[in-house]
């Protein structure tokens, strides 16, 4: 497969994850309702940078042993569920606020620091188990064991930048003043909403890890 048709796959098969609804995509929304534009910007990076841990174990050989070693395979996805339960526990607890307290906001800095969003960010992502399995297959399956490691860093590199690009994106246009004036009256049905689907990830891991005992 030469360089173009297999980069040409590899974003594509990216570009179809990453705009697939789950955890990141929970997050960088509640953030942006929450927080405002540079709380979701600064967890956006955080996702970006979680891309990187995935792409270095699955070069260095990491992946393989979590994916081949049934105990710590099972701590990982363990851990990623409680870290989602928690995430959307935080969520569930959102309440509506008066059109008073929704213009105030607006007028404020977010109450979030960025390094605890960028931090959330990339934890999200890191300890996302279909994140894992999507990159080990990617390294595996798709990308040709003949590809030089110059390459498939540039790949890596090119997964971080573009994730990170999305969901800035994502950031910009879920705090535009109308979206996010909307969405501070009625964002706590979102957040709720989003802390539903968390804890549905969080349950949906369990259930595997259940019934691969």
């Amino acid at each position: 497969m030469s360089f173009w048709s297999e980069f040409l796959l590899i974003a594509t098969v990216h570009l179809m994850a990453v705009a697939s609804p789950g955890p990141d995509f929970a997050i960088v929304l509640r953030y942006a309702v929450r927080f405002g534009k540079e709380a979701a910007l600064a967890a956006s990076c955080g996702i970006g940078l979680g891309i990187l841990l995935h792409v270095t174990y699955s070069l260095v050989g990491i992946g393989l042993l979590i994916q081949t070693t049934p105990w710590l395979y099972l701590s990982f996805s363990v851990l990623a569920a409680l870290y989602l339960s928690y995430l959307g526990i935080q969520a569930l607890r959102s309440q509506p606020v008066s059109p008073a307290e929704a213009m105030a906001k607006e007028q404020v800095e977010p109450s979030l620091p960025r390094r605890k969003a960028l931090v959330t960010g990339f934890i999200t992502n890191g300890l996302n188990p279909k994140a894992t399995l999507f990159f080990l297959s990617l390294f595996a399956v798709v990308i040709s064991s003949e590809t030089s490691l110059g390459i498939k860093l540039f790949y890596g590199g090119y997964m971080a930048v573009a994730t990170t690009l999305w969901f800035c994106l994502l950031s910009f246009l879920l705090t535009q003043s109308r979206v996010r004036g909307f969405l501070l009256l009625k964002g706590y049905w979102f957040d709720r909403a989003m802390g539903l689907l968390l804890l549905a990830l969080a349950l949906h891991l369990i259930w595997q890890l259940l019934l691969n005992l």
